[in-house]
């Protein structure tokens, strides 16, 4: 079966619909979502509700968690967008029943998913929600030893915001190099799927992963990023930085 995994919508609400909608139009029916549905972006309630409505199984992110407990290590422009998207989520449509399953949802969602050999989380096998692993980590022998330690067989995972493969080799193959297909033969390996809402790859078009059997494939989807970006320029508690680095993708 066919399977889509998501991550890192962080709020943008037009990437996320985009990207739903081309998962609906190739027929795929099981969503999977690795964190960070809010954060930095101007449509948490909406995202959340999409969430809730369409994915089969979600993971804490790092941004998820910063709404329910006092964010640590964020940035100041992070920091005013979590406790923007607070009192967003307090304040939400719906009513009040609708409020307490938004907070609900998020507060019960779990750290990691596995099932059998496959482990999906936000931020790595070691730390589930606020570890990152970045392609020059591959230089870090001793990281990327004791992560793969915690592989049984394939990780799925975002954060960073990078999509690509990570090998137990001591590689990072991005999209572009793998022609943006990946064949899972049984070694281990780490899979970053990219990011729905705020790609950092200089590609500014949503990216997300399907898993079709043993073969993983990266697909980009183009949105229409100036509504997300006038929506955050019109809100004077997430930073223009916000909507400028969707433009560019980084």
């Amino acid at each position: 079966m066919k399977r889509a995994l998501i991550s890192d919508i962080h709020a943008n609400l037009e990437a996320l619909e985009a990207v739903l909608k081309d998962i609906r139009d190739r027929g795929i029916k099981e969503i999977y979502c690795l964190g960070d549905m809010v954060g930095y972006g101007p449509n948490p309630n909406e995202c959340v509700d999409l969430i809730i409505a369409n994915c089969q199984v979600s993971i804490l992110g790092n941004h998820d968690q910063a709404v329910l407990f006092d964010p640590e290590n964020f940035n100041p422009l992070a920091l005013q967008a979590a406790y923007w998207t607070r009192s967003e989520l307090d304040s939400g449509p719906g009513g009040s029943k609708a409020v307490a399953r938004r907070w609900e949802f998020i507060g019960e969602l779990p750290r990691m998913k596995e099932e059998g050999e496959f482990l999906f989380v936000h931020g790595s096998p070691r730390d589930p929600t606020n570890e990152y692993v970045f392609p020059e980590d591959v230089y870090n022998n001793r990281k990327m030893e004791a992560l793969f330690a915690k592989v049984k067989g394939y990780c799925f995972q975002g954060h960073t915001h990078l999509p690509g493969v990570f090998t137990e080799q001591g590689e990072f193959l991005s999209p572009n190099e793998l022609g943006h297909l990946y064949q899972l033969a049984g070694q281990k390996v780490m899979i970053n799927v990219g990011s729905v809402g705020q790609p950092r790859d200089g590609d500014n078009r949503a990216c997300y992963t399907i898993i079709d059997g043993d073969q993983v494939t990266f697909v980009r989807v183009p949105y229409p990023f100036e509504q997300t970006a006038a929506k955050i320029y019109s809100i004077p508690d997430l930073g223009n930085t916000l909507g400028d680095r969707l433009r560019s993708g980084r």
